[in-house]
């Protein structure tokens, strides 16, 4: 069959090209970029809102459970991908997650809040699960490196997020974020301009099922559960409630966010460094590394104080945000029947444990305070080592 370098089309179902190709990858990063910029903004602003609605932590917390929530449909999302195209999913989605994020600061209750981070979620559902699988079409044999630079994307878009969240509240306040929208709406249209005539459809000829694919997968998707389990401890605890912890403790809302832009920005190095160290090295090596180490560096950055913090930060964040593409591409690569639906499953395990967990943090927090909830996650962080071994070669 006659493969296209640039496009796919509907009756053509097959993998790009067996080569790298760097501009159909970077316009998925930068869309991913834009996309999880919008996302990013519910951990900086928590201060304000907390303040706003009258929040306690674990509310707050859950808040990201709305955001999240439509990650159950994810699995379905990526079978109905794996037989017709879901691109225009992709193309839309910044539009819609950036309406609904940009529009937090006009929420008046927790209910409005709610609604608006549950449509976000939705948006970022339709998102998530194809845009990989289309990312890893263009990359070839290189899945390693087209994962890292998906990811750079997204860790580079909660560097950036917090900033352009605090920014927009200097200038327009909590209300005025809304003007923020025509960023979201331009990633959209340069999108559907570069990828309109590209299918998010996967090599299956076959109507396979979800069984099916989980009979596939669980060799993989199993300890995979068990390292998230103890790795959404730690992210958890420091994407979400960072900021409010350096507040707490007397930092002010600019330095609290730039902590937090910081660490992401040190995470998409450490993003795009692993996917790559991956393909060399292996994947097991590189993830029992990052699971043993970045535990400890949680412990030294809550042990420090002051400006010293911020190297240590730089660490913390370069070794906790490097997982994802070695577990992506892990899971592209055992799931090449059904790439798409064995992506779903994994984004669904992973976010279902992420809303469960953070709402944990935040009883903790409510219970003996942010520094004691951040010190357990830390610990929690170490009991994902046994499940790296138990991941296949």
């Amino acid at each position: 069959m006659k493969t296209n370098s640039q496009t796919v089309s509907e009756q053509d179902p097959a993998p790009l090209s067996e080569s790298f190709q760097p501009n159909r990858v970077f316009v998925f990063a930068g869309g991913h970029l834009i996309h999880d910029t919008f996302t990013s903004f519910v951990a900086p602003l928590l201060p304000l809102i907390i303040d706003k609605l009258g929040l306690s932590l674990t509310l707050a917390g859950s808040l990201t459970v709305f955001q999240r929530l439509p990650s159950m449909a994810n699995p379905f999302i990526g079978l109905l991908a794996d037989r017709v195209s879901l691109r225009w999913f992709v193309i839309l989605a910044p539009a819609v997650t950036a309406a609904a994020m940009s529009s937090i600061g006009l929420a008046p209750t927790y209910i409005s809040l709610a609604i608006l981070l549950l449509v976000a979620g939705v948006s970022s559902a339709a998102w998530h699960v194809p845009a990989p699988v289309m990312t890893a079409q263009v990359s070839g044999r290189k899945i390693g490196l087209g994962m890292s630079l998906f990811m750079l994307g997204g860790e580079l878009a909660r560097t950036i997020g917090p900033l352009l969240a605090v920014g927009a509240v200097s200038l327009w306040g909590l209300e005025g974020i809304w003007r923020t929208l025509p960023l979201g709406i331009a990633a959209s249209l340069l999108l559907y301009w570069r990828l309109h005539s590209l299918t998010a459809r996967a090599t299956r000829t076959n109507n396979g099922s979800l069984a099916e694919a989980w009979r596939g997968l669980r060799k993989v998707l199993l300890p995979l559960t068990g390292i998230i389990v103890a790795r959404s401890f730690m992210t958890s605890a420091l994407t979400t409630f960072l900021p409010t912890l350096l507040a707490s403790e007397g930092a002010t809302l600019w330095f609290a966010s730039a902590s937090l832009s910081i660490f992401e920005l040190a995470g998409a190095l450490g993003a795009l460094t692993s996917g790559t160290l991956s393909d060399r090295l292996g994947r097991r090596r590189v993830l029992f590394f990052v699971m043993f180490t970045s535990p400890l560096a949680m412990i030294l950055f809550l042990a420090v104080s002051g400006w010293l913090s911020v190297p240590v930060l730089v660490v913390l964040g370069f070794l906790t945000l490097s997982t994802s593409p070695v577990m992506m591409a892990m899971i592209q690569e055992q799931g090449r029947d059904y790439p798409a639906t064995a992506n779903g499953l994994y984004m669904a395990t992973g976010f279902l444990v992420r809303s469960a967990v953070v709402i944990a943090v935040g009883a903790v927090a409510d219970r003996w305070g942010l520094r004691t909830a951040f010190e357990w996650s830390a610990i929690a962080g170490l009991l994902g080592l046994p499940f790296v071994w138990l991941l296949p070669t």
